[in-house]
């Protein structure tokens, strides 16, 4: 094996000792990546800026408080009401029980 395979296979293993100075530069370009990465490199979604998309959230809301067929109209009010800014509901998913009963909606808002 070449003198930078063995280097780089050093590197991949972290096979350098606590005390010399190749352990002091890994631990520093770990800490550089930590400290330096854009945060927009781990976010995901749609963007949340000035052109108004909001990203989309699932929100449950319980069977006894809307009954067997829910109002999308009514949906909207409460959840604006209740996430306190204006909603927009994309979907929504009837959550069963074991026995096929509606206990929730998952309702996908915007």
């Amino acid at each position: 094996m070449s003198y930078w395979g063995a280097v780089l296979k050093r590197i991949f293993f972290w096979a350098y000792g606590r005390t010399t100075w190749q352990y002091d530069v890994l631990c520093l370009l770990i800490l550089a990546f930590i400290f330096l990465t854009p945060k927009s490199w781990f976010q995901s979604g749609e963007p949340n800026g000035p052109t108004g998309h909001r990203t989309i959230t699932r929100v449950v809301v319980m069977a006894d408080e809307v009954g067997d067929a829910p109002d999308v109209r009514k949906l909207e009010g409460r959840l604006r009401t209740v996430v306190n800014r204006n909603v927009e509901i994309l979907a929504v998913h009837p959550a069963r029980d074991s026995r096929g009963k509606i206990i929730a909606y998952e309702i996908d808002i915007r």
